[in-house]
């Protein structure tokens, strides 16, 4: 059940949220991410209950994270792939399975990543588009963008 809506907050956080925010969902997607289509797949790897299932997958296609593709006629049966939309939250589930290998794996990383061109360990690092500059919370700089509404922005900023 959904505990709070934040479909009047003026934030893409929280409108990101309204999508994937429901327990389960990213890890619906990081499975979809490895590879996973299928929802008798998905349901064997998450242990999650078939109407839990049901709901999530029914929202990522809702909003256009997944693509709910037939591959059987009797009964029907769907492949659910992963859209542009969807792929594009692949830094998201790093960078949050990174925290996590970090704040709260206790026993260590559960995976590795490793870059196939390099085969060194991957990690998440932020750098700007533009000049290619490590990123850090204070070398930004915070602005109302075309969206703002009101005053987007706490004081000091």
């Amino acid at each position: 059940m959904r505990r709070a809506t934040f479909t009047e907050m003026n934030c893409s956080v929280a409108q990101s949220l309204e999508i994937v925010g429901e327990w389960w969902t990213l890890l619906i997607v990081r499975d979809a991410l490895l590879g996973v289509t299928r929802f008798d797949e998905f349901s064997t790897r998450l242990g999650i209950a078939r109407n839990v299932l049901t709901q999530r997958l029914d929202t990522l296609v809702e909003h256009g994270v997944l693509a709910k593709e037939p591959y059987q006629d009797k009964p029907v049966r769907y492949d659910y792939r992963l859209t542009d939309k969807g792929r594009d939250l692949w830094t998201v589930i790093a960078a949050l399975r990174q925290w996590g290998d970090k704040w709260a794996a206790e026993d260590g990383a559960p995976v590795i990543t490793t870059h196939r061109t390099c085969g060194h360990t991957m990690t998440v690092e932020p750098v700007c588009s533009e000049c290619g500059e490590p990123l850090t919370r204070g070398s930004l700089r915070v602005h109302p963008g075309p969206g703002a509404r009101g005053n987007p922005l706490p004081r000091h900023h």
